[in-house]
């Protein structure tokens, strides 16, 4: 069985190429300003293809999937051409095999439940801490969705500060908002947020500063304050996704994992110590590939459906 796997990250597109499980192929370009090309995208996977024809086709975007797996409908900032436009009708037409959409987080979470660093897992919940923050989880082994496509993934979207600023999503004092890499380097270059000498020096250096900056620089007090309130934020977002969703591990993944050694003891700590008293206190587990998290989750959501274990409906699992 041939799979195909399409990224349409806010920064990049990955693609996949998979033989009966097996990653053989991989590509990976820049998406500039998040826009992507649908025809050049469908001859990159044709060149990866070589000749031969995939059984179906996976498609994973940075944003709300409707619930029947087939598109678009809401991605702040990106791709706005792909809303509300059927991506698994373009795959099938071009391919001629089956399709699947799918938010690019939950296919992090099923890529690591399947083949991954919670393998087998059946109660998760993952968190993607980075340019942004995304979420998904898994409950008894069905990957959470919502009626609407918009359960479980909307964790970097939660109030934590009811002063804060007007996040793009449309809600006030949005975690992300507060704590990802977008919000620093918006802080930084308004000068809302004070940089001590060594991390302003890397600013002007490079243009821009990232969470590994911060971390680098945290001998500077400047950089502290930094690092301890974006683990707040983080370790609240968490905390909130365990009490909605009583996860046996939570997986944390994103640009954070450059600095993992200092942040994920940090994280576990703090969770733990603010989870609700009698709750589980789940382990902690980041991937071991996680540049191909999504695409290895949505080209077994894409052999699922040339399997017919699960159809391109209201009724995915």
């Amino acid at each position: 069985m041939r799979t195909v796997a399409i990224d349409l990250g806010g920064t990049a597109v990955k693609l996949g190429v998979f033989d009966s499980g097996r990653l053989v192929s991989v590509e990976e370009s820049a998406a500039f300003d998040g826009q992507i090309g649908l025809d050049e995208t469908a001859d990159r996977v044709e060149r990866l293809l070589a000749g031969e024809r995939p059984d179906a086709i996976g498609i994973a975007v940075p944003g709300i999937v409707d619930p029947d797996g087939s598109r678009l409908l809401a991605a702040h900032g990106k791709y706005a051409a792909l809303h509300d436009l059927d991506l698994s009708s373009w795959a099938r037409d071009r391919f001629e095999c089956p399709a699947v959409v799918e938010n690019d987080a939950r296919a992090a979470l099923i890529g690591e439940i399947t083949d991954g660093c919670a393998q087998g897992a059946r109660d998760a919940v993952l968190v993607v801490l980075g340019t942004g923050i995304g979420a998904a989880a898994v409950l008894d082994g069905h990957v959470v969705r919502g009626r609407h496509g918009h359960a479980a993934i909307l964790g970097g979207h939660i109030t934590v500060d009811i002063d804060g600023p007007r996040c793009p999503c449309g809600n006030i004092g949005c975690a992300e908002a507060l704590a990802s890499t977008w919000a620093l380097a918006r802080d930084a270059s308004t000068g809302r947020q004070e940089l001590g000498p060594e991390l302003a020096r890397r600013l002007a250096a490079h243009g821009g500063i990232g969470i590994r900056d911060v971390v680098e620089t945290r001998d500077e007090s400047e950089s502290a304050a930094i690092l301890d309130r974006y683990l707040r934020i983080w370790s609240a977002v968490i905390v909130t996704q365990c009490h909605a969703f009583d996860p046996d591990i939570v997986i944390v993944t994103g640009g954070v994992l450059r600095a993992v050694e200092v942040i994920l003891p940090a994280l576990r700590d703090r969770v733990h110590a603010d989870l609700w008293s009698s709750s589980f206190r789940p382990s902690f587990v980041t991937p071991e590939d996680p540049s191909t998290s999504v695409l290895r989750g949505v080209a077994e959501l894409a052999a699922d459906l040339d399997r017919n274990r699960i159809s391109n409906s209201k009724g995915r699992p």
